[in-house]
Protein backbone atom coordinates (compact mmCIF):
# COMPACT_ATOMS: atom_id res chain seq x y z
CA UNK A 1 0.00 0.00 0.00
CA UNK A 2 1.10 3.43 -0.96
CA UNK A 3 0.91 6.26 1.85
CA UNK A 4 1.45 9.41 1.37
CA UNK A 5 1.98 12.56 3.10
CA UNK A 6 -0.40 14.56 5.27
CA UNK A 7 -0.23 17.48 2.77
CA UNK A 8 -1.83 15.23 0.01
CA UNK A 9 -4.42 14.13 2.44
CA UNK A 10 -5.87 17.09 2.54
CA UNK A 11 -5.80 17.72 -1.16
CA UNK A 12 -8.18 14.40 -1.80
CA UNK A 13 -10.09 15.59 0.87
CA UNK A 14 -11.24 18.66 -0.68
CA UNK A 15 -10.78 17.33 -4.28
CA UNK A 16 -13.08 14.34 -3.11
CA UNK A 17 -15.71 17.26 -1.35
CA UNK A 18 -15.62 19.72 -4.49
CA UNK A 19 -15.85 16.29 -6.65
CA UNK A 20 -19.18 14.78 -5.40
CA UNK A 21 -20.88 18.40 -6.13
CA UNK A 22 -19.58 18.32 -9.86
CA UNK A 23 -20.67 14.39 -9.93
CA UNK A 24 -24.06 15.55 -8.81
CA UNK A 25 -24.47 18.92 -11.09
CA UNK A 26 -23.02 16.48 -14.13
CA UNK A 27 -25.86 14.53 -13.65
CA UNK A 28 -28.12 17.91 -14.07
CA UNK A 29 -26.38 18.76 -17.09
CA UNK A 30 -28.68 16.51 -19.25
CA UNK A 31 -31.57 18.22 -18.62
CA UNK A 32 -30.51 21.66 -19.28
CA UNK A 33 -29.72 20.96 -23.20
CA UNK A 34 -32.52 22.16 -24.28
CA UNK A 35 -31.40 25.85 -23.55
CA UNK A 36 -28.41 27.08 -24.90
CA UNK A 37 -27.45 29.71 -22.32
CA UNK A 38 -29.37 27.07 -19.57
CA UNK A 39 -26.15 24.82 -19.56
CA UNK A 40 -23.83 27.55 -20.16
CA UNK A 41 -24.82 28.99 -17.22
CA UNK A 42 -25.22 26.04 -14.77
CA UNK A 43 -21.66 25.04 -15.73
CA UNK A 44 -20.51 28.46 -14.87
CA UNK A 45 -21.84 28.16 -11.08
CA UNK A 46 -20.85 24.83 -10.86
CA UNK A 47 -17.63 25.80 -11.64
CA UNK A 48 -17.55 28.61 -9.30
CA UNK A 49 -19.02 26.75 -6.69
CA UNK A 50 -16.22 23.40 -6.81
CA UNK A 51 -13.35 26.43 -6.60
CA UNK A 52 -15.27 27.94 -3.63
CA UNK A 53 -14.94 24.90 -2.29
CA UNK A 54 -11.91 23.93 -2.55
CA UNK A 55 -10.56 27.00 -1.42
CA UNK A 56 -12.59 26.69 1.59
CA UNK A 57 -11.42 23.37 2.84
CA UNK A 58 -7.52 24.02 1.98
CA UNK A 59 -7.63 26.93 3.80
CA UNK A 60 -8.69 25.35 7.08
CA UNK A 61 -5.58 23.49 6.43
CA UNK A 62 -2.83 26.40 5.11
CA UNK A 63 -4.38 29.34 6.03
CA UNK A 64 -1.43 31.50 5.42
CA UNK A 65 -1.02 29.87 2.19
CA UNK A 66 -1.87 31.99 -1.32
CA UNK A 67 -3.82 30.90 -3.99
CA UNK A 68 -3.25 30.61 -8.29
CA UNK A 69 -6.79 29.90 -9.35
CA UNK A 70 -8.50 29.63 -12.86
CA UNK A 71 -11.88 31.33 -11.92
CA UNK A 72 -10.65 33.59 -8.95
CA UNK A 73 -7.50 34.64 -10.05
CA UNK A 74 -4.83 35.43 -7.15
CA UNK A 75 -5.12 35.13 -3.70
CA UNK A 76 -1.84 36.67 -2.10
CA UNK A 77 -0.78 34.26 1.18
CA UNK A 78 2.60 34.66 3.15
CA UNK A 79 5.10 34.69 0.19
CA UNK A 80 7.93 32.68 2.22
CA UNK A 81 5.17 29.79 1.97
CA UNK A 82 4.14 27.89 -0.34
CA UNK A 83 0.73 28.33 -2.94
CA UNK A 84 -1.81 26.33 -4.25
CA UNK A 85 -2.50 26.21 -8.20
CA UNK A 86 -5.89 24.74 -8.89
CA UNK A 87 -8.45 23.95 -11.80
CA UNK A 88 -11.78 23.47 -10.21
CA UNK A 89 -13.30 21.74 -13.67
CA UNK A 90 -10.39 21.14 -16.69
CA UNK A 91 -12.78 19.81 -18.97
CA UNK A 92 -15.52 22.73 -18.66
CA UNK A 93 -16.88 22.23 -22.70
CA UNK A 94 -16.85 18.33 -21.93
CA UNK A 95 -18.83 19.01 -18.58
CA UNK A 96 -21.53 20.92 -20.68
CA UNK A 97 -22.20 18.40 -23.12
CA UNK A 98 -22.72 15.86 -20.86
CA UNK A 99 -18.93 14.07 -21.93
CA UNK A 100 -17.82 12.07 -19.05
CA UNK A 101 -14.17 13.33 -19.21
CA UNK A 102 -12.97 15.71 -16.91
CA UNK A 103 -11.36 16.97 -13.66
CA UNK A 104 -10.11 18.93 -10.36
CA UNK A 105 -6.17 19.88 -10.42
CA UNK A 106 -4.40 20.58 -7.47
CA UNK A 107 -0.87 21.57 -7.16
CA UNK A 108 1.50 23.21 -4.45
CA UNK A 109 4.65 25.08 -5.68
CA UNK A 110 6.80 25.87 -3.09
CA UNK A 111 9.12 29.20 -3.16
CA UNK A 112 12.86 28.45 -3.89
CA UNK A 113 15.86 31.07 -3.12
CA UNK A 114 16.00 33.33 -5.66
CA UNK A 115 12.11 34.20 -6.62
CA UNK A 116 12.24 30.96 -8.27
CA UNK A 117 9.15 28.32 -7.68
CA UNK A 118 8.84 24.70 -7.93
CA UNK A 119 5.86 22.63 -7.66
CA UNK A 120 6.51 19.81 -5.69
CA UNK A 121 2.96 18.04 -4.60
CA UNK A 122 0.12 17.62 -7.32
CA UNK A 123 -3.42 15.43 -7.26
CA UNK A 124 -6.08 15.67 -10.10
CA UNK A 125 -9.62 13.77 -8.96
CA UNK A 126 -11.53 12.20 -12.12
CA UNK A 127 -15.11 12.59 -10.21
CA UNK A 128 -16.99 10.49 -12.57
CA UNK A 129 -14.83 7.42 -12.59
CA UNK A 130 -13.18 8.29 -8.93
CA UNK A 131 -9.35 7.89 -10.06
CA UNK A 132 -7.44 9.84 -8.12
CA UNK A 133 -3.49 10.32 -9.36
CA UNK A 134 -1.12 11.58 -7.43
CA UNK A 135 2.85 12.87 -7.06
CA UNK A 136 5.35 13.90 -4.95
CA UNK A 137 8.82 15.32 -5.70
CA UNK A 138 11.12 11.99 -5.25
CA UNK A 139 8.43 9.89 -3.86
CA UNK A 140 6.91 8.79 -7.75
CA UNK A 141 3.29 9.16 -9.16
CA UNK A 142 0.21 6.81 -8.37
CA UNK A 143 -3.02 6.16 -9.51
CA UNK A 144 -4.79 5.02 -5.80
CA UNK A 145 -2.36 2.59 -4.66
CA UNK A 146 -0.92 1.88 -7.69
CA UNK A 147 2.51 2.69 -9.00
CA UNK A 148 2.49 5.10 -12.13
CA UNK A 149 5.19 4.47 -15.07
CA UNK A 150 5.04 5.90 -18.25
CA UNK A 151 4.78 3.67 -21.80
CA UNK A 152 7.57 1.55 -22.26
CA UNK A 153 7.56 1.97 -25.92
CA UNK A 154 10.33 3.41 -28.20
CA UNK A 155 9.11 3.81 -31.50
CA UNK A 156 6.68 6.49 -32.82
CA UNK A 157 5.32 3.92 -35.13
CA UNK A 158 3.74 2.14 -32.32
CA UNK A 159 2.50 5.19 -30.55
CA UNK A 160 -0.82 6.72 -29.56
CA UNK A 161 -0.40 10.51 -29.00
CA UNK A 162 -2.51 13.09 -27.16
CA UNK A 163 -2.45 16.97 -27.98
CA UNK A 164 -5.39 19.99 -27.95
CA UNK A 165 -7.05 21.35 -30.71
CA UNK A 166 -7.04 25.32 -31.33
CA UNK A 167 -10.95 26.58 -31.50
CA UNK A 168 -12.68 29.17 -31.48
CA UNK A 169 -10.94 32.62 -29.98
CA UNK A 170 -8.02 30.02 -28.41
CA UNK A 171 -4.70 28.97 -29.83
CA UNK A 172 -2.90 29.35 -33.27
CA UNK A 173 -4.35 26.99 -35.68
CA UNK A 174 -1.56 27.72 -38.25
CA UNK A 175 0.97 26.44 -35.85
CA UNK A 176 -0.76 23.87 -34.55
CA UNK A 177 -1.55 22.45 -37.94
CA UNK A 178 2.04 22.54 -38.78
CA UNK A 179 2.58 20.77 -35.96
CA UNK A 180 -0.44 17.79 -36.56
CA UNK A 181 1.16 17.41 -40.02
CA UNK A 182 4.66 16.35 -38.79
CA UNK A 183 3.49 14.45 -36.23
CA UNK A 184 0.49 12.55 -37.79
CA UNK A 185 2.41 10.50 -40.34
CA UNK A 186 4.65 9.12 -37.40
CA UNK A 187 2.19 7.84 -35.05
CA UNK A 188 0.00 5.26 -34.84
CA UNK A 189 -2.54 7.40 -33.62
CA UNK A 190 -3.67 11.14 -32.28
CA UNK A 191 -6.48 11.74 -29.60
CA UNK A 192 -7.65 14.93 -28.31
CA UNK A 193 -10.19 14.45 -25.24
CA UNK A 194 -10.59 18.18 -23.84
CA UNK A 195 -9.25 17.31 -20.45
CA UNK A 196 -5.04 18.28 -20.31
CA UNK A 197 -4.91 17.41 -16.43
CA UNK A 198 -6.02 13.97 -17.76
CA UNK A 199 -3.94 14.30 -20.54
CA UNK A 200 -1.12 14.15 -18.94
CA UNK A 201 -2.32 11.74 -16.48
CA UNK A 202 -2.67 9.18 -18.84
CA UNK A 203 0.87 9.79 -20.36
CA UNK A 204 2.07 9.37 -16.58
CA UNK A 205 -0.27 6.17 -16.16
CA UNK A 206 1.30 4.77 -19.97
CA UNK A 207 -2.35 5.04 -21.31
CA UNK A 208 -0.44 7.51 -23.62
CA UNK A 209 2.71 7.65 -25.56
CA UNK A 210 3.18 11.33 -25.53
CA UNK A 211 1.47 14.40 -25.57
CA UNK A 212 2.02 17.89 -27.44
CA UNK A 213 0.21 21.12 -26.39
CA UNK A 214 0.41 25.06 -26.35
CA UNK A 215 -1.66 27.48 -24.88
CA UNK A 216 -1.62 26.21 -21.40
CA UNK A 217 -2.31 27.96 -18.18
CA UNK A 218 -0.26 26.78 -14.92
CA UNK A 219 -3.47 25.17 -13.49
CA UNK A 220 -3.94 23.24 -16.66
CA UNK A 221 -0.75 21.60 -15.88
CA UNK A 222 1.18 21.83 -12.97
CA UNK A 223 -0.02 19.07 -11.11
CA UNK A 224 0.34 16.77 -14.66
CA UNK A 225 3.84 17.85 -15.37
CA UNK A 226 5.07 16.65 -11.49
CA UNK A 227 2.88 13.33 -12.79
CA UNK A 228 5.17 12.63 -15.77
CA UNK A 229 8.44 13.45 -14.37
CA UNK A 230 8.08 11.48 -11.39
CA UNK A 231 6.46 8.47 -13.36
CA UNK A 232 9.87 8.38 -15.28
CA UNK A 233 9.07 10.75 -18.23
CA UNK A 234 10.00 14.02 -19.22
CA UNK A 235 8.02 17.16 -19.76
CA UNK A 236 9.19 20.50 -21.62
CA UNK A 237 8.52 23.28 -23.59
CA UNK A 238 8.86 23.08 -26.95
CA UNK A 239 12.65 23.76 -26.91
CA UNK A 240 13.14 21.01 -25.33
CA UNK A 241 13.53 23.65 -21.92
CA UNK A 242 12.23 23.59 -18.07
CA UNK A 243 10.37 26.22 -18.97
CA UNK A 244 6.33 24.79 -19.93
CA UNK A 245 4.65 26.55 -17.31
CA UNK A 246 6.36 29.79 -18.44
CA UNK A 247 5.86 28.93 -22.04
CA UNK A 248 2.89 27.45 -21.89
CA UNK A 249 3.48 25.08 -23.82
CA UNK A 250 4.50 20.74 -23.25
CA UNK A 251 5.84 18.28 -24.75
CA UNK A 252 5.66 14.44 -22.77
CA UNK A 253 6.84 11.37 -22.82
CA UNK A 254 9.16 9.27 -21.85
CA UNK A 255 12.86 10.04 -23.06
CA UNK A 256 13.18 8.40 -26.36
CA UNK A 257 9.10 9.34 -27.41
CA UNK A 258 10.08 13.17 -25.90
CA UNK A 259 13.11 13.57 -27.33
CA UNK A 260 11.35 12.26 -31.32
CA UNK A 261 8.17 14.16 -30.50
CA UNK A 262 10.32 17.28 -29.51
CA UNK A 263 12.72 17.05 -33.00
CA UNK A 264 9.09 17.11 -35.32
CA UNK A 265 7.26 19.71 -32.98
CA UNK A 266 10.63 21.74 -33.32
CA UNK A 267 11.27 20.97 -37.18
CA UNK A 268 7.64 21.89 -38.16
CA UNK A 269 8.27 25.15 -35.97
CA UNK A 270 11.10 26.37 -37.53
Amino acid sequence: MASHSGLLTVMERAARKAGSKLRRDFGEVEHLQVSRKGPADFVSKADHQAEKTLVEELQKARPDWGFLLEEGGVIEGDPSKPRWIIDPLDGTTNFLHGIPHFAISIAVEEPLYGGKREVTTGLIYQPVTDESYWAEKSRGAWRHDQRLRVSARRDLADCVIATGIPFMGHGNMAEWTRVFGAVAPSVAGIRRFGAASLDLAHVASGRYDGYWESGLQPWDVAAGLLLVREAGGFASDFRGGDQAIERKEVIAGNDAIHSKLHKLVAGALR
